[in-house]
């Protein structure tokens, strides 16, 4: 037992040595904040790899709906291309952005973006409508004043006539005659590549002065039904194509992040096998001098 009077001074002693911390503890940190970040990163790898994996599957039904929305447009256009319609210089312009909500899928947004953005700024008098929110948190930035409308929830499955028609009816109910309506959408090169296009849809008074209309048996009642049906169409071209350029991004961009996942493990894996080696060298270290000391004694 002892006195009163030395406790208080066996208790800070004893104190005093549970503060000192070993001489290893900032390599066992360091292994603790590696095989932390192993971990994160090898989460991030599982998700990249099963979102590359949804894409791919999904990249099939965007072209199969992309190809049969490419024949309607195209036999759609072509009446308009042999009629020789051209939009009316005295009118406005309304510039459509057909993009979507989702992102994870590369810069395909902000090329749609771009190309709006150098559109708006040749033909100042335009007016805008986009479809999807990322198209829009980018343009709202540029020209509030001039978006006129917008869609959300688009292209968050395959696209469909219904959704264009939709849309088109909407745009039809604007107040201001446009003279054509540009469609800025990404158009599907190949699997791993896209580039930004336009298609046109004309209004009525545009498609009544082409200079070979007079070849197709077309009555004033149903000149309006075909421009909405030609507009729905050309939408709905925009979106089908849009959104197999998404998926098809969306999969590259995984593809691409589970490869730099894969590096970095590798990286911290050969960082945090040198700094256990290293840990596991200084204890080796500290304990033969250690047994050096006491034989010496």
């Amino acid at each position: 037992m002892f006195s009163r009077t030395v406790r208080p001074a066996i208790k800070a002693g004893s104190a005093s040595l549970a503060r000192t911390a070993p001489s290893n503890a900032a390599n066992f940190a360091t292994l603790r904040e590696i095989e932390g970040r192993l971990k994160s990163i090898k989460n991030i790898e599982k998700i990249t790899k099963t979102m590359k994996i949804v894409a791919s599957t999904r990249l099939t039904r965007a072209q199969k709906a992309m190809d049969e929305s490419r024949g309607y447009g195209q036999t759609s256009n072509t009446l308009f291309e042999q009629a020789e319609t051209k939009p009316l210089e005295d009118k406005k312009t309304l510039i459509v952005i057909a993009s979507s909500d989702k992102g994870l899928c590369g810069g395909i947004h902000s090329g749609l973006a771009k190309t709006a953005r150098r559109m708006v700024t040749e033909n100042p008098e335009s007016d805008i409508v986009i479809l999807g929110e990322k198209a829009k948190a980018q343009l709202s930035r540029f020209a509030p004043e001039k978006i006129l409308l917008s869609f959300s929830n688009v292209c968050k499955d395959i696209p469909t006539f219904a959704d264009a028609q939709a849309i088109a009816d909407q745009i039809a109910q604007l107040p201001t005659d446009y003279a054509s309506v540009q469609i800025v959408y990404n158009h599907f090169v190949n699997a791993q590549s896209y580039e930004p296009q336009t298609l046109e849809a004309f209004n009525e008074e545009a498609i009544t002065q082409s200079a070979n209309i007079s070849a197709y048996e077309i009555d004033d009642q149903a000149l309006a039904s075909l421009r909405e049906y030609s507009l729905a169409n050309n939408i709905f071209w925009a979106l089908a194509e849009g959104h197999a350029c998404e998926i098809s991004a969306r999969r590259n961009a995984m593809e691409n992040a589970s490869k730099n996942a894969g590096e970095m493990i590798q990286k911290f894996q050969i960082l945090y096998n040198r700094q256990r080696q290293a840990a596991i060298t200084g204890e080796l270290v500290e304990i033969i001098t250690g047994a050096t000391a006491s034989a010496e004694q």
